[in-house]
C-alpha cells in the first residue's frame, strides 16, 4: 500500500487540489438556476476539479524509467 501511495503520490495531490478547488468555485460561484451541468451540484463539481487536476497534474511530472516497467 505504501509503494502505491508513492508510486502515484503527485497525481494524488493533485487530485485533491483539484478537488478543493472545485468544491471551492462551487462554493462561492456555483449556479444559481440549477440548469448548469458541472457546478449546479457540489458533488459534480468536486469531482470535475478532481478529474481536471489529475490531467493537468500528469502532464507536469517528468516520466521516469520506472514508470516504462
Amino acid at each position: 500500500m505504501k509503494e502505491l501511495i508513492r508510486k502515484y503520490k503527485w497525481p494524488i495531490i493533485f487530485a485533491l487540489a483539484g478537488m478543493i478547488a472545485g468544491y471551492t468555485y462551487w462554493h462561492f460561484v456555483g449556479c444559481a438556476s440549477g440548469t448548469c451541468l458541472i457546478t449546479s451540484k457540489w458533488l459534480n463539481s468536486t469531482a470535475y476539479g478532481g478529474i481536471v487536476g489529475v490531467l493537468i497534474g500528469n502532464s507536469f511530472i517528468p516520466k521516469t524509467k520506472e514508470d516504462d516497467e
